[in-house]
């Protein structure tokens, strides 16, 4: 799947609702989560961590690690890294006992955070993608959302944390084994997967020139199939599409009907400038339509987002875009009321 998360538009799609097992990139959640927490002031990145005999003994040496030992002192900034950098497990499960109390209070905040995502083909039954007998599993689409999230909410952690070739940790130098970070231009990140259940997999991204695309590749064989098939599925985005805007932001898009409002009608706006991707060098258009469930009820806040603006562009899955509301309306008086129902017996 390939999707520019400038626009929300998919520019290209196999299975995309198909489940499959992630590996590694279980751990884009787990990151994701410590970004939630952080972004809400209940994890500090400079907050250290000691690391128990328990955690050394199950998980040195186990799979992809950051070799960390019993009385490492470790900061979650640290742990991140290794995470994002390497794909160590032991740094996983380190996060997760230590933002959470247990590996199960992590997995219970990964999964509401999976649902408020709307990524309803997931759900997660470890903070590493260790093997568990099926119980982790995710598709393209939400891994899509999830990159999205990830990049768009916050850019600060995400520019901080991703896009790096390697680090060194107790000596030992480890490099990133990312097909795109330093590889493709703009590209930085996301992470890479693999196990015999899983085959090798990734979710990946890169922006250029003010776009930002996503892709994600499941159950390749080979990595070097993986690995070729990301560099040209992104080169290809780029190269084939160009991003076009539609209209700009707060441009009136038409009205929604009211229920029980101060008005009957409220009028809808663009959030933001409204972007799409078209085929270089082709004649294809967008087709605009308004699209809400309504009547809406008051009490309606200005800015509130009431409504979608749905893109349709030939052979392309449509997109939506938020449309919001360009005045408040408030709850109808009886003389509302009274107006509104007469206004209904002329309708």
């Amino acid at each position: 799947m390939l999707v520019d998360l400038s626009t929300g538009q998919t520019l290209f799609a196999r299975e995309p609702d198909r489940r499959f097992i992630p590996a590694s990139v279980t751990k884009v959640m787990t990151i994701y989560t410590a970004f939630d927490l952080v972004g809400r002031g209940k994890l500090a990145l400079d907050q250290e961590i000691v690391i128990d005999q328990q955690l050394e003994d199950e998980w040195g040496g186990e799979g992809s690690t950051l070799f960390l030992e019993a009385g490492d002192r470790v900061t979650v900034g640290q742990l991140l890294l290794g995470i994002s950098t390497v794909s160590a497990n032991d740094a996983s499960i380190a996060l997760a006992r230590a933002a959470a109390g247990s590996v199960e209070g992590w997995l219970e905040l990964m999964n509401q955070n999976a649902l408020k995502l709307g990524m309803r083909d997931s759900h997660f039954g470890t903070p590493n993608g260790w093997p568990d007998e099926g119980r982790t599993y995710t598709s393209a689409r939400d891994l899509a959302r999830l990159a999205e999230a990830l990049t768009m909410r916050f850019p600060a952690l995400y520019k901080r944390y991703f896009g790096h070739r390697g680090l060194t940790y107790n000596g030992i130098a480890q490099n990133n084994h990312d097909p795109l970070t330093g590889v493709v231009e703009g590209g930085d990140g996301i992470k890479t997967g693999y196990t015999r259940q899983a085959g090798y997999t990734f979710v990946g991204s890169a922006a250029r020139d003010g776009r930002r695309l996503a892709l994600v590749i499941a159950a390749a064989p080979t990595a070097n199939m993986r690995n070729q098939s990301a560099r040209r599925l992104v080169e290809w985005g780029f190269t084939n599409f160009g991003s076009r805007q539609l209209l700009p932001a707060d441009t009136y898009v038409g009205e929604a009907m009211v229920q029980d409002g101060s008005q009957t009608s409220v009028a809808l706006h663009t959030e933001g400038a409204v972007f799409a991707n078209l085929p270089r060098g082709g004649e294809a258009g967008a087709e605009l339509s308004l699209r809400y469930r309504g009547p809406i009820e008051a009490p309606i806040a200005k800015g509130a987002r009431v409504a979608t603006l749905r893109v349709a562009i030939p052979g392309q899955e449509p997109h939506d875009v938020p449309l919001v509301a360009a005045e408040d309306i408030g709850e109808a008086n009886a003389l509302h009321r009274l107006r509104n129902g007469l206004a209904g017996l002329f309708r």
